[in-house]
């Protein structure tokens, strides 16, 4: 079986984002590139009930290369975020607060300095249709600069890593930023950090390992 042991993490992590509540039945998706080929999790499957074996394995330009289920609709949004950023892995979540931030702002204001962690201020791309290349493009620009996360209008959030691990983790820390926004939102006016500040966070060592910095 082509890519066992990466559609084994896919698998797995299927189940921690439905047991994290980052997904809800078979929305979102995630993948994991080796090489030339890429596992992805398959379209309309509950995440929490996938099987390495219902993962399929797709080439960069999108072939089926093996596997007897549909690759998922966002395959090719996977696909460009591969083509344009250092990722080998990708997570894609409806998540609550990341849907509310999606669905109301034009980026997610540096309201904590763990932003950096995810390379600064998260944009959101501009809304298209899911599965298809519009998308795809409108979310390639919002991860331009070393991003590891990005937010889609009207839909989620998606997020990058060197392994599946992290960009879980980037995924989960994409909700918690988005849900510390929207709750301080109802106290009064989140205070945002300043470049100034920010700089002075990168200047001790605070960015995201691996990839460009902020």
């Amino acid at each position: 079986m082509l890519l066992s042991d990466e559609r084994d993490e896919l698998a797995a992590i299927g189940r921690r984002l439905a047991e994290t509540g980052l997904v809800i039945g078979s929305s979102g998706n995630a993948s994991v590139r080796s090489g030339d080929l890429v596992a992805v999790t398959p379209g309309g499957m509950m995440l929490d009930r996938t099987e390495p074996a219902d993962c399929p394995v797709v080439t960069l330009s999108g072939r089926v290369a093996e596997g007897e289920r549909a690759p998922s609709s966002e395959t090719p949004m996977h696909l460009a975020l591969y083509e344009a950023t250092p990722a080998a892995a990708i997570v894609h979540t409806h998540s609550t607060y990341a849907v509310v931030v999606a669905t109301t702002m034009s980026e997610l204001p540096p309201i904590h300095y763990n932003t950096l962690l995810l390379g600064g201020v998260v944009q959101v791309a501009q809304y298209a249709t899911y599965g298809t290349p519009e998308l795809a493009d409108n979310v390639r620009a919002a991860m331009t600069g070393g991003k590891r996360a990005a937010l889609m209008a009207n839909h989620g959030g998606v997020a990058i890593g060197r392994d599946l691990d992290e960009a879980f983790e980037n995924a989960r820390l994409l909700e918690w930023l988005c849900g510390v926004y929207v709750r301080a939102r109802t106290i009064g006016e989140p205070r945002v950090l300043t470049d100034e500040e920010l700089a002075k966070v990168v200047e001790r060592g605070l960015a995201p390992p691996g990839f460009p910095p902020v």
